[in-house]
């Protein structure tokens, strides 16, 4: 495998045909570290997460003041209304794959918006889950991970998800007036506090104990969505309510936290981000991201010890990362998730964008939902989370209705040398023999070439 190829396809989203590769593959991947813009054009004229947050705090209380038996069509109306916005964030994502000049920036969205997966599975999210990646993730991707943690936890998308919105201390003064009430429905919630802990940062068999895990989660009680108001202006998507904070002090992972609100949990948060367990667990996480799915030991060790003594400064990490030899060491590279070889495809193609329902089905049909992963640990990231004969199958009948689609508009001979550099013999003899233009690009679309990167 050239570096012209790993750089256009394991860095990046695929090679699309008017593409020149890059004389210099590391320098055409670290100039992207700094010309990356966080909002392109496709996500600007999308609602953002203050009007998307304010509308289902406004839907819920028309909830509670409409009469049971009225709020049918009240409830058709906002599912029709949360569902457009859903597909018009993947068609923006799409897009935005699709047209970036720089791809190894969008691939590095991906990843974040993985590592802190939402589900749409989760109703409120469907509405929110776009504007999670808009305003959570792509702001901070080239900036601190602490101050990418803080805007993950803390937006509606993932509040809602883990069921933190609601979680109430039980010695607060919410506590406290539900046990009057005898209501049941309010108490302490461990979601948030437990996913934080085992997948955004220290990572599983790391150290930390259940009473870690309650201790952080009494923290975080007061971490809530807007107020339930009325105005003309959006309020701020995140609220602290100190009537659900457990009062008093903490102490998490043998470390002693003071009473103090809001700044409780922020304060375990910013320890959790400078931890060198967090170090190690985001430098396997990238190493087997973009290198192997059992990645050189010695590699995730150096992008360990970069994050932490950069103070988990990313650019630094992905610079590393993008310096290290083990990156461009030849071999068969990593298998293409269903998003990955879908955008690599429409790539290929010259594709600039695709009608959102369309990839929606696209990809509900490969098994990578847009946004619905089956829990907070996101999408697999090695082969065999996408590599059994099934999931093939899908990919072969999708390579085929492709090829049905360009007919002879497109010559698959003339193709694959511009988006696989590295194209095996064996490919590239199959793609000539073909009977038809359409075979042949369904063939290069299904190759083992081209499903891995």
């Amino acid at each position: 495998m050239t570096t012209e190829s790993i750089a256009l396809n394991r860095f990046g989203l695929g090679a699309r045909p008017d593409d020149s590769p890059p004389a210099d593959p590391r320098r055409w991947l670290l100039s992207q570290l700094d010309s990356f813009d966080p909002l392109p054009a496709p996500w600007r004229a999308l609602p953002r997460t203050p009007q998307l947050a304010a509308g289902w705090v406004a839907h819920q209380r028309a909830l509670r003041q409409t009469p049971q038996a009225q709020r049918s069509s009240l409830l058709e109306a906002w599912r029709d209304s949360e569902g457009a916005t859903y597909r018009g964030a993947i068609g923006a994502r799409v897009a935005s794959a699709l047209q970036t000049p720089t791809p190894f920036a969008e691939r590095l969205v991906h990843f974040w918006a993985n590592h802190f997966a939402v589900s749409v599975d989760k109703r409120p999210v469907i509405s929110l889950a776009g504007s999670f990646e808009a305003d959570a993730i792509r702001p901070h991707v080239m900036g601190r991970f602490e101050d990418l943690l803080l805007a993950a936890v803390r937006h509606p998308a993932m509040l809602v998800y883990l069921d933190q919105a609601r979680s109430t201390g039980p010695d607060s003064m919410a506590g406290r007036r539900a046990r009057l009430r005898q209501r049941n429905n309010a108490g302490l919630n461990e979601n948030l506090a437990r996913e934080i802990l085992e997948l955004h940062t220290l990572g599983v068999r790391s150290g930390y104990t259940q009473d870690d895990v309650t201790e952080f989660a009494r923290a975080l009680t007061g971490w809530t969505l807007p107020e339930d108001g009325e105005g003309d202006e959006a309020p701020a998507p995140f609220r602290f309510a100190p009537a659900l904070h457990e009062p008093g002090s903490r102490r998490v992972l043998g470390r002693s936290y003071a009473a103090g609100g809001e700044d409780q949990a922020r304060a375990i948060l910013r320890d959790l981000a400078a931890a060198p367990a967090t170090a190690e667990h985001i430098a396997l996480k990238l190493a087997r991201h973009f290198v192997a799915d059992e990645p050189p030991a010695a590699l995730v060790l150096r992008l360990a010890d970069t994050f932490r003594r950069s103070g988990g400064d990313l650019p630094s990490v992905y610079r590393e990362l993008v310096q290290a030899a083990e990156t461009w060491a030849p071999g068969p590279g990593k298998f293409k998730s269903p998003w990955d070889w879908s955008i690599s495809c429409l790539r290929a193609l010259g594709r600039r964008e695709m009608p959102e329902q369309q990839v929606a089905n696209l990809l509900n049909q490969l098994g990578q939902p847009v946004w619905r992963p089956g829990s907070p640990a996101g999408y697999g990231d090695t082969g065999a989370a996408w590599a059994a004969p099934d999931a093939l199958l899908r990919r072969v009948e999708v390579a085929q209705r492709l090829g049905a689609q360009a007919g002879a508009a497109v010559d698959a001979r003339a193709l694959a040398p511009k988006v696989l550099p590295n194209l095996g013999e064996g490919t590239r003899q199959a793609i000539a023999r073909s009977d038809s233009p359409a075979t042949a690009l369904a063939l290069l679309f299904a190759s083992p070439d081209f499903l891995r990167r």
